[in-house]
C-alpha cells in the first residue's frame, strides 16, 4: 500500500503544485518526497490531481433502484452501479438521500425506506456510501424508524424536510397537487388527502424536530435543515444543532445561514445548467455573493466535475476555492476531519483528473490509497 503520483498538478489548498505525491498505508504522506524503497511510481503525465469529492446529498439511488416507476431492480444491481456510477463522477464520500415519507413520493416510503437504508449501510463498494436520512417532518409514523436507524449508526446524516404547501419549495397547494401529479401520478384525491394530512401535523414539527436532533447530535449525525426560507427557519435549525442549511431559497436566507454558521448547500446541477430547476435561488448568483458554502450532486452525480469546470472557468474561481466547495467544506460540515483536501495525514483520498479546454474528466479514482477506478485499478483491501 506504497505508492508515488508523479508528474501531477496537484491541487491543495494553498494553489496547484506541480510534483509528486506518496501515498502510505491508505494516507497521504508528503509532497515531494523521495519514493518509498520498493514503491510503485505512476506518472500522472501532467493530469490534476485533486481530493476526493464528497458528495452530501444524493438522490440518484433512487433512479438504480426504481428506474421506472414500480419496476423495482434487485438492491444488489442497484447499490452496484451507484457504486460504479459515484467512483466515474469522482465522488469518493458518497451520502445518499433516503426519504422517509409515508405513502408520499413513490419509491420513497418507509418501509422500502427502511431496507433500503440497511443495505445501503452494509454495502462495501469501491467508494465509500453513507446512509443521508431525509425525514418529512409531517410523517408521525416515520419518527420511531429513524430513532431506531440512528442507534444502529446507519445514518450519517439526517435532514429534515417540510414539503407542506404554503412555504419553501412548494408555495401553494396547486403547486405541490401539479408536482405530485406530474412526477407521481397521484390524482386529485390522493393529493388531497395529502395536503390534509400534513397540515393536521402542522403543531407537531416543533417538538419533534427537537427530540430527533438531541437524539442524532451525541451520537455523531450531522444535521441539515431543507429547503430552508426566512432568517426564523435558519434561526431555529442553528439552534437544534445543525451544521448545513440544504437548497436555502433566497439569498437572504442563504446570507443568514452563513452568518448563522451553517454550510449552505447547492446543487452542482444548478451551477451546470445556471439555474435551479425549480425556480429557487440560482447557485452561481449565491457563489457570487459569497452566500454558497458547498455544493452536492443533488440528482446528477455526473454534474459535480463539469461543475468545477464552470467554476474554475466561467466563475472565474481560484482551483483550492473551487475544489473546496466540492470536498473540504461538505467534508466540515459532516464532521469527517480525516479527508477533503491534499494535505499530509489526510486519507489519500484522490482523482485523477484530465483536463482539455474547459472539459474536465475522471481517469483514475483512489480511495484510502488503492486505486479502485481506472485503467489497472486494484479492489481495495477490507
Amino acid at each position: 500500500m506504497r505508492e508515488r503520483l508523479e508528474n501531477a498538478r496537484i491541487v491543495t489548498p494553498a494553489g496547484i503544485h506541480h510534483g509528486s505525491l506518496t501515498i502510505a498505508e491508505g494516507r497521504i504522506v508528503a509532497l515531494d518526497a523521495a519514493a518509498p524503497e520498493g514503491a510503485p511510481r505512476l506518472d500522472m503525465g501532467g493530469d490534476l490531481l485533486l481530493p476526493g469529492l464528497i458528495d452530501l446529498h444524493g438522490d440518484a439511488i433512487e433512479k438504480e433502484v426504481e428506474p421506472r416507476p414500480n419496476a423495482f431492480f434487485p438492491l444488489p444491481v442497484a447499490l452496484d452501479a451507484i457504486d460504479r456510477r459515484m467512483a466515474a463522477a469522482g465522488v469518493t464520500t458518497a451520502f445518499h438521500g433516503i426519504s422517509f415519507a409515508e405513502g408520499e413520493l413513490g419509491v420513497r416510503d418507509v418501509a422500502f425506506a427502511e431496507t433500503l437504508a440497511r443495505a445501503l449501510h452494509g454495502f462495501e463498494g469501491a467508494v465509500d456510501h453513507r446512509v443521508h436520512i431525509r425525514y418529512e417532518l409531517t410523517d408521525a409514523g416515520s419518527e420511531a424508524r429513524v430513532t431506531l436507524l440512528i442507534d444502529e449508526g446507519v445514518a450519517s446524516l439526517l435532514s429534515f424536510m417540510d414539503h407542506t404547501p404554503g412555504q419553501g419549495q412548494f408555495k401553494d397547494a396547486a403547486a405541490y397537487g401539479a408536482y405530485l401529479s406530474r412526477v407521481y401520478a397521484k390524482n386529485d384525491a390522493e393529493i388531497l388527502d395529502r395536503i390534509s394530512a400534513k397540515q393536521a401535523e402542522a403543531g407537531n414539527l416543533v417538538a419533534r424536530v427537537q427530540r430527533l436532533a438531541d437524539h442524532a447530535r451525541p451520537r455523531g449525525v450531522a444535521l441539515a435543515g431543507h429547503d430552508d426560507e426566512g432568517t426564523e427557519r435558519v434561526a431555529f435549525m442553528a439552534g437544534v444543532g445543525a451544521s448545513i442549511s440544504e437548497f436555502p431559497l433566497d439569498l437572504a436566507t442563504a446570507q443568514a445561514a452563513r452568518a448563522a454558521g451553517l454550510v449552505t448547500l447547492f446543487g452542482a446541477p444548478n451551477v451546470l445548467r445556471g439555474r435551479s430547476q425549480s425556480g429557487a435561488l440560482s447557485a452561481r448568483d449565491a457563489i457570487a455573493a459569497d452566500a454558497a458554502g458547498a455544493l452536492c450532486s443533488d440528482y446528477a452525480p455526473q454534474a459535480m466535475l463539469p461543475a468545477l469546470g464552470v467554476l474554475t472557468g466561467k466563475m472565474e474561481l481560484a482551483w483550492p476555492q473551487a475544489i473546496d466547495l466540492l470536498s473540504g467544506a461538505p467534508a466540515r460540515a459532516a464532521g469527517l476531519t480525516d479527508r477533503g483536501a491534499i494535505a499530509p495525514g489526510l486519507r489519500a483520498d484522490l482523482i485523477r483528473v484530465r483536463q482539455q479546454g474547459r472539459a474536465l474528466s475522471v481517469a483514475a479514482v483512489w480511495l484510502a490509497g488503492a486505486q479502485v477506478y481506472g485503467f489497472g485499478a486494484r479492489a481495495r483491501a477490507a
